[in-house]
């Protein structure tokens, strides 16, 4: 599309505030399988964010692999996607992330749920914590 140079950005969630100053996604797991494979889980979420370092660190190297694997035949255009992304999944909190979005789905009707049982029943941040700590340096 950008080639084509179809459409308009009205809203782009990684630049513009406020939902630029949250996370974009969230990782979801079953609670027996996170309960059962603990290190795997932790693994997975290790792998992703020293990933999401990578592409905020050198967005270009980033970019060459994706099409070295032959995952995009679109080099230019995805370095221009990686370099504009902020990724500062260090610095955003998930917990207020789920608060906001929790809060606007319940304000349209799409869910019935409290932004606060949501986060008391349905989240568990250990491991992204534990991993904060060890991703620090």
């Amino acid at each position: 599309m950008r080639a084509a140079r179809v459409g308009h950005v009205l809203v782009n969630t990684a630049m513009d505030r406020p939902w630029s100053q949250y996370f974009c996604c969230m990782l979801a797991g079953s609670p027996d399988y996170v309960r059962a494979h603990p290190n795997a889980t932790k693994r997975v979420i290790r792998a992703i964010l020293t990933a999401t370092d990578l592409c905020a660190t050198e967005p270009a190297r980033a970019a060459q692999q994706l099409a070295d694997r032959g995952l995009t035949p679109l080099y230019d255009y995805v370095l221009q996607t990686l370099s504009e992304n902020g990724y500062k999944w260090r610095e955003y909190d998930a917990e207020d992330t789920i608060r906001f979005y929790a809060l606007h789905m319940r304000d349209v009707g799409l869910i019935k749920s409290t932004p606060q049982k949501i986060i008391a029943d349905g989240t568990d941040w250990r491991f992204l914590d534990e991993l904060k700590r060890e991703l620090k340096a």
